[in-house]
């Protein structure tokens, strides 16, 4: 619907005359353009005496809390007689809540679960002030409804459905779909640990919805290990430990992001402690995510760690290419139904994405964000150098600057062999295939040209640089432990 249709709909009640008067400022205010992709599938609702704009989506929201709510809440209340408040929600949190609710402030409302889903979560609610800092408080004395959905800071695009599993990950994917469809003869508790950036959070959150709507009438609450520390510093400061504790440990299912920032803080892990044992005696589950394993958490109190360990302990390996491959062509799949184009990009321009971001998969995602952002549905006409022109300052910027000389040391210490096997003439495949890699990484994370690597590699000419370099590729796609190789020497020479 158009943003005049919206506002024309609206217009015969009250409020809907207001939320006119209030589009027809912003359109001049904001552009045309503008408004319409944010505000122009926005509408306003009514109930009794509570008034709410309910944007389409989450990430709708979210811009116009950033960018426009102030100027709204001040031409709302120029224009509106009847002084009423306006809450912002999106339409997933104003369908699972029925109608707008008085007393929940715009502000807090995350991304929500389906009805059924919320309507036994968590009472923690996250408050930001006027100047978006985070406030953390526990509010035990709204309805139930509301409870559940201030608590959320679960996000909608997270979920099993989006989930690329793969040899990484597979391990931790099958334990999260079993703890999520409430099995018997489940570990408790668990925890996911792998580096920064391949899937904890995103199968954290998915665990969460499929949970909550496997089982509506259990109490699933998740919430980040930062978090947990500041609800439970502010409700020592307001004496509420009692209620902080109430609630954390009649839930059915606890889930806790990013635990190793506990680590050093004594009165939060000890908390943390009593609450994990609490909730294991009583036969509830705990699901915990961290950056390493348990035993590499030296920080953390003997006792809590031995408890963490005692569970089932789910590591998640890297991205290899393969997978990096897949999860390119998920998120292509997405953001092509969002900007409604063909989701298609030259196989060479996903094969440098997939090889080129091997730290994170946060990293290769946004990079593709960046591609699809600045040519839109014309990235299926993308080639591989046009991509690489217009990735180069985020490159620039992410890069140590590594040698050649750096290259031929990692790759030798790699393989066990001598730097000067490197350069030599020995063709000996044990020396010509460490070679060839040597040469397809430093075409890779360096800015040197064929002739200068070659020249690097004993004074070989450019034409054997570009074989070793199409070689490489050609064998990666089929050899696994080639490509492995090849992403450990990445992320090494990278730092």
């Amino acid at each position: 619907m158009s943003s005049g249709g919206i506002a024309e709909t609206m217009s015969a009640s009250p409020a809907g005359a207001v939320w006119t008067v209030t589009c027809q400022a912003l359109k001049r205010e904001l552009g045309e353009a503008t408004f319409g992709s944010w505000l122009g599938q926005a509408a306003l609702r009514e109930h009794g005496d509570d008034v709410c704009l309910v944007a389409a989506t989450g990430v709708a929201r979210d811009w116009i809390r950033r960018h426009a709510w102030r100027r709204i809440g001040e031409l709302w209340a120029q224009n509106d007689p009847m002084g009423r408040r306006l809450d912002l929600k999106s339409r997933m949190e104003f369908d699972a809540l029925g109608a707008p609710l008085a007393g929940a402030p715009s502000s807090v409302m995350a991304s929500s679960a389906p009805a059924a889903a919320t309507a036994h979560s968590t009472a923690l609610a996250f408050t930001p002030d006027d100047t978006g800092v985070v406030e953390i408080e526990v509010d035990l004395s709204a309805p139930e409804p509301a409870k559940a959905a201030r608590q959320q800071g679960l996000q909608e695009r997270f979920s099993f459905e989006t989930f690329v599993p793969g040899p990484a990950n597979e391990f931790a994917f099958a334990v999260a779909r079993r703890v999520a469809s409430w099995a018997d003869g489940h570990f408790n508790p668990v925890l996911f640990h792998g580096p920064y950036g391949f899937g904890k959070t995103h199968l954290l959150n998915a665990l969460a919805w499929e949970a909550m709507r496997t089982a509506p009438g259990k109490r699933v609450v998740y919430l980040t290990a930062e978090r947990f520390t500041s609800a439970f510093m502010k409700a020592l400061q307001d004496r509420q430990t009692a209620a902080f504790k109430e609630e954390l440990r009649t839930a059915d299912l606890l889930l806790i992001d990013d635990v190793q920032f506990v680590a050093g803080k004594s009165s939060t892990q000890e908390e943390l402690f009593h609450t994990l044992i609490a909730l294991v005696e009583d036969g509830r589950r705990v699901v915990m995510t961290a950056d390493r394993s348990p035993a590499e958490l030296s920080e953390m109190e003997p006792r809590l760690r031995s408890h963490l360990q005692a569970g089932l302990v789910c590591g998640i390996e890297p991205a290899d290419r393969t997978l990096r491959l897949g999860i390119l062509e998920r998120k292509l799949a997405t953001l092509a139904q969002q900007g409604r184009f063909v989701p298609s990009a030259k196989p060479e321009v996903l094969q440098f994405l997939a090889d080129r971001f091997t730290d994170s998969v946060r990293e290769l995602e946004g990079a593709l964000n960046t591609l699809v952002a600045r040519v839109g549905g014309e990235i299926a006409r993308l080639t591989l150098d046009e991509a690489q022109a217009i990735l180069r300052p985020h490159l620039a910027c992410n890069d140590r600057r590594v040698t050649v000389d750096q290259i031929q040391k990692a790759v030798a210490e790699h393989y066990q062999l001598k730097q000067a096997d490197l350069i030599s003439e020995r063709r000996a495949r044990a020396v010509a295939r460490p070679r060839q890699a040597a040469m397809w990484l430093a075409k890779q994370i360096t800015t040197r040209s064929l002739p200068d690597i070659g020249r690097r590699f004993g004074g070989r000419d450019h034409t054997t640089v570009l074989h070793a370099v199409r070689r490489i590729e050609a064998l990666k796609a089929d050899d696994p432990a080639l490509q492995r190789d090849l992403d450990v020497l990445l992320r090494k020479l990278r730092g």
